[in-house]
């Protein structure tokens, strides 16, 4: 089979077993089109809960393991190549960074599980971002990438666990799809799926994605769209 006809396989298995969201209509593309459109500006880096901005926009928090693809994701959804700075060394992300687009705030977390920081850092993190999706009253949504390659592991159960005890309401986003092959893939989303209904905080539907690909951006911008007022 080649590349393209395996691709286009994979696109066919997600849509069957895993829709995003409810089917979005056209309209409801295109307004996720122009939300993104707009200017994204960044509003803060913060390394502490007092330095946290008001939440006057409803918020989206992006969460994973290091190096799971958050700086790319949010960089095709925004259409930016350096909106989030992309690296291969995990823990890039040290900070919570805050973007704002014209109804919606874009908050990136740093990664949990392995990172290259001293321990002390990565302590700070690990306090601070349980902090903030728990007393966040503007979270709208947390997005819980996985990277499609290897499924939950340790420190995402872990990760789950927490979100299950503080009720927040998240929901898993598959990145890097096209790297796994399609019967790997349906397998894995099978396992993953049925691993998904035993949390309570859990959104029922996976979300997958290819940042290099582009496939699932634009539905992904769409059900974004639909948490802005």
């Amino acid at each position: 089979m080649g590349d393209h006809a395996q691709r286009r396989r994979g696109e066919e298995i997600l849509a069957a077993l895993f829709p995003a969201e409810p089917a979005f209509d056209p309209a409801e593309i295109e307004a996720g089109r122009r939300l993104f459109a707009h200017e994204c500006r960044f509003v803060a880096a913060v390394a502490e809960e007092a330095q946290l901005p008001p939440d006057r926009l409803p918020e989206v928090a992006f969460l994973g393991r290091s190096n799971v693809g958050k700086s790319s994701l949010l960089n095709a959804l925004t259409g930016r190549s350096a909106l989030a700075r992309v690296s291969r060394t995990p823990g890039r992300t040290r900070q919570i960074v805050f973007f704002a687009l014209d109804r919606l705030m874009l908050v990136d977390l740093p990664g949990y599980g392995f990172a290259v920081a001293p321990k002390k850092e990565i302590g700070r993190w690990s306090r601070l971002v349980p902090l903030y999706a728990k007393g966040r009253a503007g979270l709208k949504r947390a997005l819980l990438l996985i990277d499609a390659r290897h499924g939950f592991m340790a420190a995402d159960r872990a990760f789950m666990g927490l979100l299950d005890k503080a009720a927040v309401s998240y929901q898993v986003v598959l990145t890097k799809c096209d790297e796994v092959a399609p019967v790997e893939l349906e397998a894995r989303l099978k396992a993953m799926a049925a691993e998904l209904a035993k949390h309570g905080a859990a959104h029922p539907q996976i979300h997958a994605t290819s940042a290099r690909e582009g496939s699932g951006i634009a539905e992904l911008r769409a059900a974004l769209a639909r948490l802005a007022p």
